[in-house]
């Protein structure tokens, strides 16, 4: 896909990988709408790029097509939708409210469903368009620590490969952002050097952005960020019996490294 022109909305765009794929985006020649529940950042990057700025808090239906609505005035029918907001929050099963897992499925899940569902009729009526999710490689391999954000994500994939499966061949194309670990805000969340430590080589958000932008070009369905994770991938998919073995010894580790500071 050539990004020139194309109007481009980024929804987590205020910070992280959203900031860097807007910039990214924009100097390609696409006309971004910068997107984030934070509006003084999300004003920030649009400044930055010459664009305009949304506030949506994208868990919520109504203000998804409300800013749907405004982006489709402002700049003209969506080309390509960028669901990159996200969250981490919660612990393991018990330690995590109930209220955590609805928002963070509604963040991490339902957002991709209701901005989709916003822009996706013009597109397969036109024949043309171009979805991104991101997910993590939480979504493929799960992750310590983090029981929510790991079945969310698994979510997104399945969502994405959904798409593109039946979808791509009527026009509308689907990419799915599956990073380790990026320097953004969202990993000093997470906290801990052990928990830094198995997130794998750590990327900058400007490194991502590239990848992601010569994936879209190229119309490549599933981007990683790192050679390393079709490797882990890979352990999986051949004996996931020796995979899990592997994972609870890295969770052991990440127990007793907790202990020990605690």
């Amino acid at each position: 896909m050539d990004l020139q022109n194309k109007v481009t909305v980024i929804t987590g765009a205020g910070s992280g990988i959203g900031a860097a794929c807007a910039k990214a985006f924009a100097a390609k020649g696409a006309r971004v709408a910068v997107v984030d529940l934070n509006q003084a950042n999300a004003e920030q990057v649009a400044a930055d790029i010459g664009s305009k700025a949304y506030a949506c808090d994208v868990g919520n239906e109504a203000a998804v097509n409300d800013m749907i609505a405004a982006v489709e005035n402002d700049f003209g029918d969506v080309d390509i939708l960028f669901n990159n907001a996200g969250i981490a929050t919660g612990t393991d099963l018990m330690r995590t409210d109930i209220d955590v897992w609805q928002r963070q499925w509604d963040v991490n899940v339902m957002a991709h469903v209701y901005s989709t569902r916003a822009v996706f009729p013009k597109m397969l009526a036109r024949g043309d368009g171009y979805l991104i999710q991101t997910a993590s490689m939480a979504g493929y391999l799960t992750s310590q620590g983090m029981l929510t954000y790991a079945v969310t994500k698994h979510a997104v994939v399945g969502f994405a490969e959904w798409m593109s499966i039946t979808y791509h061949d009527k026009g509308v194309r689907t990419s799915l952002l599956a990073p380790l670990g990026v320097a953004t805000p969202m990993l000093d969340k997470i906290g801990g050097d052990f928990a830094k430590d198995t997130a794998g080589p750590i990327k900058t958000p400007e490194q991502v952005a590239d990848m992601v932008v010569d994936a879209v070009e190229a119309e490549k369905f599933l981007i990683l960020t790192d050679e390393i994770a079709e490797t882990w991938m890979g352990y999986k998919q051949n004996d996931i019996e020796r995979w899990l073995t592997g994972m609870r010894r890295q969770q052991a580790k990440m127990d007793a490294a907790r202990s020990a500071s605690a």
